[in-house]
């Protein structure tokens, strides 16, 4: 256990905090709490690789950590109807997929790497964007004239990452390069 692990296990702690201060209605400490939790995210892999501490345990907590939180925060936002349940649906079934897609080829003797694709880059990124704009919101209305643009935004990259991610998947079960 190392730093970058433990700051990642910090991570999934905050989640119980973090969802508590939603359902609060406390979205200023909420916002905060998210952000504590990016910041931790930033510093763990810029920790493991400045000082060569990668390890396999921190490749797969690392992005578990990060999919917890954000569906923690779909799901509870989606509770409190601050997002359409929609929307949560959408985000959740694109990670179930691509999680049942690794499994499927961990079973037909495949490896396939952890690494997010630049669609999926894209889509985690306005994932967050669309917490902090409905968390802003939710403390300032100011900021509910971004609501659509993130929730449609994020619907549309979600909805792309997910049809890649199936295409890559079979792409190499069918024995192509990916």
């Amino acid at each position: 256990m190392n730093l970058p692990n433990v700051l990642s296990l910090v991570r999934v702690l905050l989640i119980p905090v973090f969802v508590i201060m939603i359902m609060d209605h406390l979205y200023g400490w909420a916002l905060i709490t998210f952000a504590i939790a990016g910041i931790t995210d930033g510093i763990d892999g810029l920790i493991a690789r400045l000082t060569h501490q990668r390890t396999e345990l921190g490749a797969y907590l690392d992005p578990i950590a990060d999919k917890l939180l954000l569906t923690a925060a779909f799901v509870t936002l989606a509770i409190i109807e601050m997002i359409p349940n929609w929307l949560a649906v959408i985000v959740i079934t694109r990670d179930v997929i691509i999680l049942l897609g690794f499994f499927i080829l961990l079973l037909t003797n495949h490896r396939p790497k952890m690494a997010p694709t630049p669609v999926s880059k894209v889509t985690t990124g306005f994932q967050i964007s669309t917490i902090i704009i409905v968390l802003l919101a939710g403390y300032n209305p100011i900021f509910g004239s971004l609501f659509s643009v993130a929730i449609y935004g994020t619907t549309l990259v979600t909805l792309l990452s997910g049809a890649h991610y199936i295409h890559i998947g079979a792409r190499i079960l069918n024995g192509k390069k990916a």
